[in-house]
């Protein structure tokens, strides 16, 4: 199914600011509502609910609740919890479907609703598009007697914690290690200190206050300079930064150097101890580790921007690992989802494993230089359909030759045009990202 022939979904459920469109509670009630219809339909009966710590997750959680228990479906409330440890939730208690009121990270007057099977997977377009069509119905209450009932699980963070731990593989813990941890005053902020500290490492947490609206504000994976700053105050062995959900996770070496998805993905394929014959990554991976892994035998393919679309094509080739540099991290070989957390511990084992640092882990990867920079809009098709736009995309291709690679697209989550430049001129590399953002703007004007 093609993204465009959806109404209300986008390539991470559904998401905007809180009180536009969908993200509203009288219309979260009835998506509620519309996706129990659909899983009645197909003879399911329980759903598990998690959140993030913003403000707004509170109307939206009582919201969903109503709308379910009137479809008929019972409810299993989880409060506040990682995207993916309601993924793993949704399967260990059997649930039928997990929901998660997350807008991942994005500030705090956005929400969203994301949606996992029971097999803890992202639910595929087809039943999407089902739910879009149950939505446009009018809400019909199932009789008294049939009405969902709602239940609080009171040990999910434990169960969720002592999971996380499962997944570390090297034979010594964590002693001896100082790691920063950044929460992004999310979902992680009371799992992944414990994790961590249990495993014995000594554990320094910012980002562990979360008040309802600073979540993902100027701290965890999109803004890694405190936890750059902390890391190289503490004197700490690395630091790993959370987004508000958990599902995504940016690592920074002794020295405050960042290491994004593109190099843990390279970490994974050379010491997770299994026979790695290929990884995906996305348009925006960096060539340089496509061809570190190369040059190591590891095969690399790219997929659409989106985790759903690199679990597509983990699927296809029946591979492990896979990531986008933004830090979504899939690691199949623990777990069904993107999990922050879980993907962190992975690169703990190599570390005590090897005995390397993270910075000499990363050492063999040559980066070409590339430039990322956004511009927000009204109407990004319009924008992405710009004559202009397209010529210009062209010359700048032209320019880069054979060294280099350019992407301009529309955001998934967000109301912007995205342009990725690279290449081996990195002065060559900032003009032409340059020129192509004076463009879209001169296209908005």
């Amino acid at each position: 199914m093609k993204e465009t022939q959806k109404k209300y979904f986008g390539t991470d459920g559904i998401r905007n600011r809180v009180g536009s469109g969908m993200i509203r509670p009288d219309q979260i009630l009835k998506l509620g509502w519309a996706t129990g219809k659909v899983m009645k339909a197909r003879g399911e009966s329980k759903v598990m609910i998690g959140k993030d710590t913003r403000i707004s997750g509170y109307m939206f959680e009582s919201a969903l609740e109503a709308g379910f228990i009137a479809a008929g479906i019972d409810v299993m409330l989880l409060g506040p919890m990682p995207t993916p440890a309601v993924a793993y939730l949704t399967q260990t208690f059997h649930a039928d479907a997990g929901i998660v009121i997350s807008a991942s990270h994005n500030p705090h007057h956005d929400n969203g609703i994301k949606f996992f099977s029971s097999q803890g997977k992202k639910i595929s377009d087809s039943i999407e598009l089902e739910v879009e069509a149950a939505f446009e119905e009018d809400i019909e209450v199932v009789p008294s007697e049939q009405l969902g009932k709602a239940k609080r699980i009171e040990d999910a963070a434990g169960r969720y914690i002592e999971f996380c731990k499962s997944t570390y593989s090297a034979q010594a813990k964590l002693d001896g290690y100082k790691v920063v941890l950044d929460c992004s005053n999310g979902a992680t902020y009371h799992i992944a200190p414990h994790v961590f500290e249990e495993l014995g490492a000594e554990v320094v947490s910012i980002g562990v206050n979360p008040n309802g609206i600073n979540i993902n504000h100027e701290c965890g994976a999109t803004h890694v300079e405190a936890l750059q700053a902390e890391v190289v105050k503490q004197r700490a062995n690395l630091g790993i930064a959370f987004d508000g959900d958990g599902d995504r996770v940016i690592m920074v070496d002794e020295f405050g150097k960042v290491v994004d998805g593109d190099l843990i993905l390279y970490i994974l394929a050379m010491h997770s101890g299994l026979e790695v014959k290929g990884v995906v990554g996305t348009v925006m991976s960096n060539l340089g580790v496509e061809n570190a892994l190369r040059d190591k035998g590891v095969g690399f393919e790219r997929s659409q921007v989106g985790d759903r679309y690199v679990m597509q094509k983990l699927t296809e080739q029946d591979w492990k690992f896979g990531a986008e540099p933004s830090g979504h991290v899939l690691c199949l070989n623990k777990t069904s989802t993107g999990d922050g957390i879980v993907a962190s511990l992975q690169i703990m084992s190599a570390i005590v494993s090897t005995g390397k640092s993270l910075a000499e882990l990363t050492g063999e990867v040559e980066f070409y230089p590339q430039v990322l920079k956004n511009k927000r809009v009204d109407n990004a098709k319009k924008i992405m359909g710009s004559d202009v736009l397209r010529e210009a995309i062209i010359q700048a291709e032209q320019r880069l030759g054979s060294q280099g690679r350019v992407l301009v697209r529309a955001s998934g989550t967000e109301p912007l045009i995205r342009v990725m430049v690279e290449g081996a001129d990195g002065v060559l590399v900032e003009t032409l990202a340059n020129e192509l953002i004076n463009v879209v703007e001169s296209e908005i004007s």
